[in-house]
């Protein structure tokens, strides 16, 4: 890695082969450099301030089999739960409360959680609070459902299509009987419905490359997102995947070329998302803080990230989402979170953003 550093332009003028040039680079002073370049890219196109978006962990239903999540159908060893209309209303006015601009509605594929249902919960968040934006997290639903929740007073949706490598993700994510999942399909799909579309990947899945990486990087260029979340993988022992993990890691017997789901790469893809899409929203993700506590979700808001999405839900149930391991902050409060976060900012020089916090909003 000592030939000359690729230019650390934005969009176009960083090239596919220097986004995998980036990956593959260790050395600490010339990653300042892409630091100080994504860091610097966030302020001009999307300013200082972090947007909060809080939080509210819906229900751990889900009809999937990823082969990744603890929530997958297959646990069973998962204690199930749906939160009340009530408790989604709750969870709304403390986000108000706390100055925060955006409600996240997020669950598992669990069609308990009717059309019906949550329209009249959009509905009732819309009447009965001054949030700016609603974001929603609710898997791979039908097109009438979006459409109508949609029409309910949903902003946002966020579905993450993890890797762009086809026979990865199929590993990966298993198809529904008689269902192929096209997440790239439902993202046009929300987009033509008036959507602010989200999507990311993890980073470090056994079997995904750098080269992989590097395309996922190139995806992002071309897709004209409003958020993109990244984040580490993190593997879950009640997983096919995390078994998977657990037993190269003991045998040291990874892929050729297997790129490390460790904070330093995550940033990496990080930073280098900032460059390629420079107005999108990126989260420091609640992963990634996992991975360093200490100094992960401040890493990640200086090498890109301008948005912290704080967890809002009820104690008891935070617990029970368990989508990967030792999930960050589940015996904290909202109130000690949303604290320890304003903390965070003021010692970033960082400032609370304001109102629904839409795309390159500055």
């Amino acid at each position: 890695m000592n030939a000359a550093a690729p230019p650390l332009g934005v969009a176009d003028a960083l090239s596919r082969e220097a986004v995998e040039w980036w990956l593959r680079q260790t050395d600490v002073e010339r990653l300042e450099e892409l630091w100080a370049a994504a860091d610097e890219t966030r302020r001009r196109y999307v300013g200082d301030a972090v947007h909060l978006r809080g939080l509210v962990e819906v229900s751990n239903y889900c009809v999937r089999g990823c082969t990744y999540c603890g929530i997958r159908a297959a646990n069973r060893g998962v204690e199930r739960y749906r939160v009340s209309e009530d408790v989604v209303l709750d969870c709304a006015h403390k986000a108000v409360d706390f100055g925060y601009g955006t409600l996240v509605m997020q669950a598992g594929e669990d069609y308990g959680i009717s059309r019906e249902w949550m329209a009249a919960v959009l509905r009732r968040v819309r009447s009965e609070t001054s949030i700016s934006a609603i974001t929603l997290s609710l898997g791979e639903r039908p097109d009438e459902d979006l459409a109508a929740w949609r029409e309910a007073g949903a902003d946002r949706y966020l579905l993450r299509f993890e890797t762009s490598d086809e026979e990865l993700y199929r590993r990966i994510h298993p198809d529904l009987p008689g269902r192929v999942s096209d997440r790239m399909r439902i993202l046009r799909r929300l987009q033509e419905l008036g959507y602010e579309a989200g999507t990311g990947i993890m980073v470090g899945i056994p079997g995904q490359t750098y080269a992989s990486i590097a395309d996922d990087v190139e995806l992002f260029r071309g897709m004209d997102m409003d958020m993109i979340g990244i984040g580490p993988y993190l593997p879950h022992p009640a997983t096919p995947l995390g078994q998977e993990f657990e037993r190269r890691r003991a045998e040291d017997d990874w892929p050729e070329d297997q790129a490390p789901n460790s904070e330093l790469m995550t940033c990496k893809v990080l930073a280098l998302t900032r460059l390629a899409r420079p107005d999108s929203n990126l989260p420091a993700t609640t992963a990634l803080s996992l991975v360093d506590k200490a100094a992960g979700r401040a890493h990640g808001l200086q090498r890109g990230a301008n948005v912290v999405m704080p967890n809002l839900t009820p104690l008891e149930e935070r617990e029970r989402y368990e989508i990967y391991p030792e999930k960050a902050a589940v015996h904290e409060t909202a109130e000690a979170i949303n604290e320890s976060i304003m903390r965070l900012l003021s010692s970033l020089g960082r400032t609370v953003g304001a109102g629904a916090g839409g795309r390159g909003a500055v």
